[in-house]
C-alpha cells in the first residue's frame, strides 16, 4: 500500500509540474520545437531545471542500498545504443513534434478534459499496441533464426 501511495503522490506531483510548465498545451511544446519558425524558448527552463534536479537527486538516491518503497532500483540493464532505441527515440520525437504531446502531458491533459489530448490519447494507445505487436514479432523472428539480440 505504501508503494501505491508513493506512486500516486509522485504521479500527481509530476502532473502538477507538467501543468505549471504548460507542457499540457501543445502550442507551447510545438513553439519550443520550432527552432526555425515561431520559437518559444520558455520550455528550455523546464528542461534545464529537470536536468539539474535529476543530476543532483540521482547522485544521492543511488547511494542508498535500495529505494524507500521498493526492493531494488529499476535501472537499465544495458547502455548499448542500438537500432530499436534509435528508431524508438526518432518515432517519439517525430510524434511529439507533430502532435505537441508526449505520454505524460497527454494523460494530464486528457484528465483535465482538453479536447486535443482526448483525441491524442487513442492514437497513443494504438501506437503502444502496434509497438507491442511489432516487438513480439521481431523478438520471435530473432529467436527462431538463432540470432541473439545482442548481435542483431
Amino acid at each position: 500500500m505504501k508503494a501505491v501511495l508513493a506512486a500516486l503522490s509522485c504521479g500527481a506531483l509530476f502532473g502538477v509540474g507538467l501543468a505549471i510548465a504548460r507542457m499540457t498545451d501543445p502550442t507551447v511544446v510545438i513553439g519550443f520545437l520550432d527552432v526555425f519558425g515561431d520559437f518559444d524558448p520558455t520550455l528550455a527552463f523546464v528542461l534545464i531545471g529537470a536536468t539539474m534536479t535529476t543530476a543532483v537527486a540521482f547522485h544521492f538516491v543511488l547511494r542508498r542500498g535500495r529505494p524507500i518503497v521498493a526492493t531494488q532500483f529499476q535501472l537499465p540493464a544495458t547502455r548499448t545504443i542500438d537500432l530499436p532505441l534509435i528508431l524508438g527515440a526518432a518515432t517519439f520525437g517525430v510524434g511529439w513534434g507533430l502532435a505537441g504531446y508526449c505520454p505524460g502531458p497527454a494523460l494530464v491533459g486528457a484528465g483535465a478534459g482538453i479536447p486535443t489530448a482526448l483525441l491524442f490519447l487513442p492514437a497513443m494507445i494504438t501506437g503502444g499496441l502496434v509497438h507491442r505487436f511489432v516487438a513480439a514479432r521481431f523478438n520471435g523472428m530473432s529467436r527462431s533464426t538463432g540470432i541473439s539480440e545482442s548481435n542483431s
